[in-house]
């Protein structure tokens, strides 16, 4: 039933408090329209549950009893037609508006932190089309990644999106964030895998884009939208590139005596065509850590899938790129391990309940930087007070870089929030400078907007004059992506 009187963003629900003391107020007809669109909660615990995401540091909120910020307002529209009406409403009244949908993203990007009204996606749910002879899908944006490829397992057909995540974030989420899959460097990350977009603008007109193999007719304004984490519309629904399930699969693994050594075959193997499903790198540390290694040496895992032909030619490649460069056969049961365990995360959770301080940060960088922005951001966090751990794996290859994924931890060295933006500061930084981008697939949020100048440059003036234009408001995810003045801590 709509409330009677007006709803501030901030005000704590039971022994639940905000991080940020946002206040606006949500009125009454506001919320009665809403309502009448497609239902609205503002249950204290359907609330709370919508102020926060998985980023690491509200887990430490979490823990102390916080949330980042609590919305006034939880709308689950079903249809496209209720989104528009559902944007078209906060966009007449100045409201706040962000879209949710697993809530699985690292970086805060679906924290509420003016408060208003959150749009959670998953009613939103269903795939609507399958073009077997395209091989094209057109899917909802609240679908599920499992929902999504049982659907196209009758077909003979599957996506290829894997994120670590994969069993609870959401096909909207993926777009949103500009995602990449485990399985990456034979699939591409979801920027190669969307054909087209339904999209809702912040005044709640409904725009199509994309839908061609291929274009001229100006810019490619679906790119515009993915990777904007809703700052710049709600995508609703997305036509994705879909593959035939394959019919055969390698494995492998090679062990090196540096990661400089493993990185140059990794190199080698993608520059001559080689694109594995998996092709993923593990320093000494990671090694030891995980893969049975004795602290010297650096583990590759490798797997592939599809033609047998196809596959046999790519593992014969990478073999002879990783024997050029020194390495020894691994034992290839070390990749069925790390099938079994990838998406596990219960271990970062353990160390945060016992107060370390504990993240994941993912750059890209051209292969002639990696070996330095490796070093570089490997001594960077190493000299941060507290850290105790700091490694690094490489993934997610392309014919000219790779994706960097650094986890690092930390522990008794004062306020968790402090330590936190210490870490990040070294680590972020010293990756800008050695030569890598901000981000490489757990997009920006929160964590990362007070970056976005030193990574774009006069790119972020031309990012905020979109945002103007598209949403002259600011209604749309206010605070993300480096648009508005920083809110944390």
């Amino acid at each position: 039933m709509p409330h009677q009187t007006p709803i501030e963003f901030g005000v704590p629900h039971g022994s639940v408090s905000p991080r940020f003391e946002r206040r606006t107020v949500v009125e009454p007809a506001l919320v009665a329209a809403l309502d009448a669109a497609c239902g609205a909660s503002t249950d204290p615990a359907d609330l709370a549950e919508h102020g926060r995401d998985w980023w690491p540091l509200a887990l430490h909120w979490a823990l102390a009893g916080q949330v980042p910020n609590l919305p006034a307002v939880v709308v689950r529209p079903r249809t496209t037609a209720q989104v528009a009406q559902v944007a078209a409403a906060c966009s007449a009244a100045r409201v706040p508006l962000t879209v949710s949908g697993g809530r699985s993203g690292v970086s805060g990007g679906a924290v509420p932190v003016h408060g208003g009204v959150v749009l959670d996606t998953t009613e939103l749910s269903g795939v609507d089309a399958v073009d077997e002879v395209s091989g094209l899908v057109t899917v909802r944006a609240g679908t599920f990644g499992p929902d999504l490829e049982d659907h196209l397992a009758p077909h003979g057909l599957r996506v290829g999106h894997y994120p670590q995540s994969f069993a609870i974030s959401t096909v909207g989420g993926w777009v949103a964030a500009r995602g990449a899959g485990q399985f990456s460097t034979r699939y591409g990350k979801i920027d190669d895998m969307v054909a087209g977009l339904e999209v809702v603008l912040a005044d709640g007109r409904v725009l199509h884009v994309g839908g061609a193999p291929a274009a001229a007719d100006g810019p490619d304004l679906a790119s515009l939208f993915i990777g904007s984490e809703g700052t710049l519309g709600i995508v609703t629904s997305v036509t994705l590139r879909a593959h035939p399930v394959p019919d055969h699969e390698a494995r492998a693994a090679w062990r090196f005596a540096s990661f400089a050594d493993g990185i140059a075959a990794s190199r080698d193997a993608v520059r001559h065509g080689a694109t594995p499903a998996v092709l993923r790198l593990y320093d000494a540390a990671e090694t030891a850590r995980s893969h049975g290694g004795d602290g010297h040496d650096c583990i590759l895992l490798v797997l592939d899938e599809g033609d047998e032909g196809l596959v046999g030619a790519t593992m014969d490649l990478v073999a002879r790129s990783a024997t050029s460069r020194g390495a020894a056969p691994g034992d290839g049961a070390r990749v069925a391990a790390w099938l079994e365990h990838r998406n596990d995360t219960s271990a970062l959770q353990a160390l945060s309940r016992r107060g370390y301080v504990v993240d994941t940060m993912e750059v890209a960088a051209p292969w002639s930087r990696l070996p330095d922005v490796y070093g570089a951001v490997v001594g960077a966090l190493r000299n941060v007070p507290g850290c105790i751990a700091a490694s690094a794996h490489l993934s997610h290859s392309y014919l000219d870089g790779a994706c960097l994924y650094f986890s690092f931890a930390a522990k008794d060295a004062g306020p968790v929030e402090a330590v936190y933006r210490n870490l990040w500061d070294a680590g972020q930084r010293a990756a800008l400078a050695a030569g890598a981008n901000l981000a490489h697939h757990h997009g920006v949020g929160l964590n990362r907007a007070r970056f976005m100048d030193e990574a774009l440059g006069g790119g972020l003036d031309v990012l905020r004059s979109l945002k103007a234009s598209l949403d002259p408001h600011g209604i749309l995810n206010p605070g993300k992506l480096g648009l508005g003045r920083e809110v944390w801590p």
